[in-house]
């Protein structure tokens, strides 16, 4: 068995709007810690990448806060998360936190890699 913790898992992403670690958890699939601060939209990060939305899948768990995805299909079509929520994110979306939160995600290791590689190449 593999488990992490926050402290052990290294860090991905660290921005003054958000923190993401991450890390290869077993089957495939990498397990990321995230917080976002209030207001913080990964939109301007994702551009660049096809239809300048995360193309990668994700489950997980919100711990904090609320989250609004959008989509993709215009500024109309989005989805909001709550503190408490399991979730599936299908490929498409960007994420805004509406309050602080804190949520945990697992994604496909090499289709999460790119898009952490993508935003990283940015900064």
């Amino acid at each position: 068995m593999t488990a992490t913790t926050w402290d052990e898992t290294p860090v991905a992403i660290r921005t003054d709007e958000a923190e993401l670690r991450s890390t290869e958890i077993g089957g495939d699939l990498s397990v990321a810690l995230v917080r976002l601060v209030k207001g913080a939209d990964l939109g301007p990060a994702l551009k660049g990448l096809p239809d300048d939305v995360c193309p990668c899948p994700h489950w997980g768990y919100l711990l904090k806060g609320r989250l609004k995805l959008r989509t993709g299909a215009g500024p109309e079509a989005y989805e909001v998360y709550e503190e408490g929520q399991a979730f599936y994110w299908a490929p498409g979306h960007v994420p805004e936190a509406l309050e602080d939160c804190e949520y945990v995600d697992f994604s496909p290791v090499q289709e999460f890699d790119r898009v952490i590689s993508h935003i990283t190449a940015q900064g």
